[in-house]
């Protein structure tokens, strides 16, 4: 489980194909003599394991599903990645509960100055759009935000300066593709009231 407050920002070191799916290396900050093998880092919000690490770097087996629900098939050396270490029991819980399991790729429909901030405009599938409600929590690669309203499909957030230049947020364009996780309590409150 993460918080969606990202305190690295990675670079894709390689990427390898390997029995229908891939093996991501990503550059780290993170000392990774603290990181066991078996552990969890959501990357752009998707949580992957850790199957081997080395210093300044670890790496991650992704399976086809995942590079199907997710942007990570279109990773290439040198892509940033936003990064979140796993909650431990003395973790600050300052976003929300992010579980890691991405539920569909998005787009960056556009974005505008607001103050010092930016509005982000992003379209995301219809079938989590019922799921995403103003004032309420999402999940944009890995990024734990406050949606600020939802017309349709569109949902817009505000990026603060300093979320802006210290995630991926600073590269995003129009038509940008990112990971998009949905609140996990309003998917379990949409699939109660499915069956009441």
């Amino acid at each position: 489980m993460f918080t969606g407050i990202i305190t690295d920002v990675g670079i894709v070191r390689s990427v390898d194909e390997a029995d229908g799916g891939q093996r991501l290396a990503i550059n780290t900050a993170y000392d990774t003599v603290s990181i066991d093998i078996g552990a969890s880092i959501a990357c752009n919000g998707t949580c992957l394991t850790v199957v081997a690490k080395g210093e300044g770097w670890f790496a991650a087996d992704v399976s086809g599903e995942t590079l199907a629900c997710t942007t990570l098939g279109a990773w290439r050396p040198g892509v940033p990645v936003n990064l979140e270490r796993a909650l431990t029991p003395a973790t600050e819980l300052g976003g929300h509960m992010v579980l890691g399991h991405v539920d569909g790729v998005a787009a960056v429909v556009d974005i505008r100055r607001d103050g010092e901030s930016r509005r982000v405009d992003i379209e995301a599938p219809v079938e989590l759009s019922r799921f995403i409600a103003a004032k309420g929590s999402v999940t944009i690669d890995g990024v734990s935000l406050t949606v600020n309203s939802v017309e349709g499909d569109r949902l817009s957030v505000n990026i603060i300066p300093h979320t802006w230049g210290h995630t991926v947020f600073s590269g995003y364009a129009k038509g940008t593709r990112v990971n998009l996780e949905v609140d996990v309590i309003a998917r379990y409150a949409a699939r109660l009231l499915e069956r009441s």
